[in-house]
């Protein structure tokens, strides 16, 4: 319960929208993609290198996993359908010979699936993400602030943090 806390706070600060929606994206990504492989590493690097909200990419990652236990067999066909293109056949080869790129796991259907799926999904999840958090802050915060409870419980925040301050 805490997370969602959290999660709402950062949805209520004055913390700028494109964080928040970056914080959904990489959670997205976390969340679509098989959690223990290396590409996962860059993610982790990305969250804790960029100003995001964490609690956002957790509840982020959260829903999307979920959400990609549905998709693993749509995944699979196009991470299969990915690795038998024929012209993609050479770049396949050149990757497999790599050390590099067999540590990524890229020959697995449905890691190589749900990686570029992600990948391609992410500017246009970035967008929708920004327009929800937008839209989230201008009608559902404008009718919140009409009753006197959430008024009340920011000004008990508020003096929470004053009474810290003071002691």
């Amino acid at each position: 319960m805490p997370l969602f806390i959290k999660f709402f706070k950062a949805l209520n600060a004055n913390q700028y929208p494109g964080q928040i929606a970056l914080s959904f994206v990489l959670g997205m990504i976390l969340g679509l993609t098989p959690l223990l492989f290396a590409h996962n590493l860059l993610i982790v690097l990305l969250i804790f290198l960029l100003r995001v909200n964490v609690s956002a990419v957790l509840v982020s990652f959260a829903f999307f996993t979920a959400l990609a236990y549905l998709f693993d067999p749509l995944f699979d066909r196009f991470g299969y359908w990915l690795l038998t293109l024929e012209s993609l056949q050479p770049l396949w080869t050149h990757f497999y010979n790599q050390t590099f790129w067999q540590v990524l796991s890229f020959n697995n259907t449905v890691v190589i699936g749900s990686v570029v799926f992600s990948l391609l999904i992410s500017l246009p999840a970035f967008v929708a993400f920004l327009w929800l958090v937008r839209q989230y802050r201008h009608r559902f915060m404008a009718w919140a602030q009409r009753f006197k409870l959430v008024r009340m419980l920011q000004g008990a925040e508020g003096a929470n943090v004053l009474g810290g301050m003071l002691k």
